[in-house]
C-alpha cells in the first residue's frame, strides 16, 4: 500500500513540475504580487473563519523569518488585526528558535506565539512545559482544512500544540534557463544524469551547481533527498527517530552518493570553501544574475526559492526554471517542511490568532504574495501568483498522508537544527571533505546518541 502510494507521489509531483518546463507560466511575477487585494477575502465573499473581537489586546509573534518572508507574514498579521481590532507585534528570533524563546522565558517576556519550524523543538517546547494546548476553535479549523498528516506533527502525545501554517517542498532543483540552453543541457531525471549534467554545463564554461553551505540546513536537505530515494520511506522514518544508527550502511551509501557532487569543486561555485561562504539567498539570486553566465547554473532548494529570484530580474518559468530532485533510487523524494505556530501564553489572544492562521483566509494572503506554500487542502489553488507555485502547491496537497517531513526537523534541536553543531556542522565538514564518508558518519551518531538521549 505504501510502494503504491509513493510510486503514486512521485508520478504527480514528477507530471506537474516536469510539465512547467514546456510551458511559460501565467502571472510569471515570481512572487511580487498576485491577484487579489492581499487581504484574503473580497468584497462579495464572506470570511471563512469567526474570530472574536480583542480590541486593544496586544500579542507577540516571534519568528525567524526575515525580508521578505517577514514581510509578508506581516501582511497576515495585519489582516488580524484588522479583524480583531488586537495589535499584533512581530518579534525577530534568531536560529536555534528553542534557544531565542527560553532567553524570552527566564526573562519573564515570552511571546504569545512562536513560528517553530522543527518537529524536534515543538517536542522540546512541549517537555519543558512552555507550550499550550491547541484550543478548541483553532482545532476545529485544523479538522477542517488539514490532513492528518499535518495534524499528528503539530500534536505531541495525541495533544495538539503546533498549527502548520506555511509548508514548503523541499525536493527541487530550480535552473537558470539560459544557462542550460547554452550548453545544450536537458532536465535530468536521475542523480546519474544530474551529475553528467553538471559536466556538460562544466564544459560551457558556466560552473553548475550553486550551494549555499554556510547554512548547515541546506546540506541536510541534499542529504535527506538522496536517502530518501535511496534507502526509502521505512529506512528515512527509523533513522528519522534514530531507531538505526548513523553507522549503517545505508547513510554510508547516501553520503558516498553526495560526494559524487561535493568531490568534484570544478563543480560547484567556489568550491568547497566558496559554498562554505555562502549563504542560502546569495546562492540563489547568484544562480540567477550575469545573464548566460550566472555563478551557478543550478540552485537546490524548496518552493521558497521563488521569493529570492524575485529579488533579480529572472522571470519565473522562463529564465528560471524548476525540476524535481533527480531519483537515486527508484522514485524522486519528495521532502516537506513547514513552520508550526505554537501558543506559549494561555490567553484569548493566542488561541485566536491559532484560529486565524489554520484558516483558508489567513493562507490565501500569503499565497497571493508569492513565496508561500500552504498544507491548507481547502485554499483555492487559484490564490497563487504562478503555475509553478500553483502547480508545486498541488502537488505537495495530492501526496496526501503520504509525504516525508524534512528529517533534520524531527530531531532534537541540538542534533538536526543547530548552527554549528550536530548534523549542520558535521555536513559542512563533510562538504570541505567528502573523502572521510566513515568520519562523517561516526560524528553524526556520537551527535545524535547524545541529542537523542537528552
Amino acid at each position: 500500500m505504501r510502494r503504491t502510494l509513493r510510486m503514486r507521489r512521485a508520478a504527480v509531483v514528477c507530471t506537474a513540475i516536469g510539465a512547467l518546463a514546456l510551458t511559460g507560466c501565467g502571472g510569471d511575477d515570481g512572487g511580487k504580487g498576485g491577484a487579489g487585494d492581499g487581504t484574503g477575502t473580497s468584497e462579495d465573499s464572506a470570511p471563512s473563519v469567526t474570530l472574536p473581537k480583542l480590541d486593544g489586546e496586544k500579542i507577540s509573534v516571534a519568528a525567524v523569518w526575515t525580508g521578505p518572508e517577514q514581510d509578508n507574514f506581516t501582511k497576515v498579521l495585519a489582516e488580524f488585526e484588522k479583524r480583531t481590532g488586537a495589535t499584533v507585534t512581530f518579534v525577530p528570533a534568531q536560529d536555534p528558535i528553542v534557544n531565542f524563546l527560553g532567553t524570552k522565558i527566564a526573562g519573564g517576556q515570552p511571546p504569545d506565539v512562536a513560528m517553530i519550524p522543527q518537529v524536534g523543538a515543538i517536542q522540546q517546547a512541549v517537555a519543558k512545559k512552555w507550550a499550550k494546548p491547541v484550543g478548541a476553535e483553532a482545532k476545529a479549523e485544523l479538522s477542517k482544512n488539514y490532513g492528518k498528516i499535518w495534524q499528528d506533527l503539530g500534536a505531541v502525545d495525541g495533544t495538539q500544540y503546533g498549527v502548520y501554517f506555511k509548508a514548503a517542498n523541499k525536493s527541487l532543483v530550480w535552473y537558470n534557463a539560459q544557462a542550460f540552453e547554452n550548453a545544450g543541457a536537458s532536465e535530468p531525471k536521475t542523480w546519474k544524469d544530474f551529475i553528467a549534467t553538471a559536466e556538460t554545463i562544466s564544459a560551457s564554461g558556466v560552473t553548475p551547481v550553486s550551494v549555499g553551505g554556510a547554512d548547515g540546513w541546506t546540506l541536510t536537505d541534499w542529504f535527506e533527498n538522496i536517502y530518501l530515494s535511496q534507502a526509502g520511506p521505512e529506512k528515512y522514518d527509523r533513522l528519522a527517530r534514530h531507531e538505526i544508527k548513523w553507522t549503517d550502511p545505508s547513510v554510508k551509501d547516501a553520503l558516498t552518493t553526495l560526494a559524487e557532487l561535493f568531490g568534484k569543486p570544478s563543480l560547484i561555485s567556489g568550491g568547497a570553501d566558496g559554498a562554505l561562504q555562502t549563504e542560502f539567498p546569495v546562492s540563489v539570486t547568484q544562480t540567477f544574475t550575469g545573464g548566460d553566465q550566472p555563478k551557478g547554473a543550478m540552485v537546490f532548494e524548496g518552493d521558497f526559492v521563488s521569493v529570492n529570484i524575485a529579488q533579480t530580474e529572472a522571470k519565473i518559468g522562463t529564465d528560471a526554471k524548476v525540476f524535481p530532485f533527480p531519483a537515486v533510487g527508484a522514485d524522486s523524494p519528495v521532502v516537506t517542511g513547514g513552520d508550526a505556530a505554537v501558543a506559549l501564553k494561555d490567553s484569548k489572544g493566542a488561541q485566536a490568532l491559532l484560529t486565524w492562521l489554520a484558516s483558508t483566509d489567513a493562507a490565501k494572503i500569503w499565497a497571493e504574495a508569492g513565496g508561500f506554500i500552504s498544507p491548507n487542502k481547502e485554499l483555492d489553488a487559484a490564490a497563487y501568483p504562478n503555475d509553478v507555485q500553483r502547480t508545486i502547491a498541488e502537488a505537495l496537497i495530492a501526496a496526501g498522508d503520504d509525504v516525508r517531513f524534512d528529517m533534520s526537523d524531527q530531531a532534537p534541536q541540538s542534533f538536526g537544527g543547530t548552527p554549528g553543531k550536530g548534523e549542520w556542522k558535521t555536513l559542512q565538514d563533510f562538504l570541505k571533505n567528502p573523502k572521510d564518508v566513515a568520519g562523517a558518519q561516526a560524528k553524526l551518531e556520537s551527535d545524535a546518541a547524545k541529542a537523542y538521549k537528552s
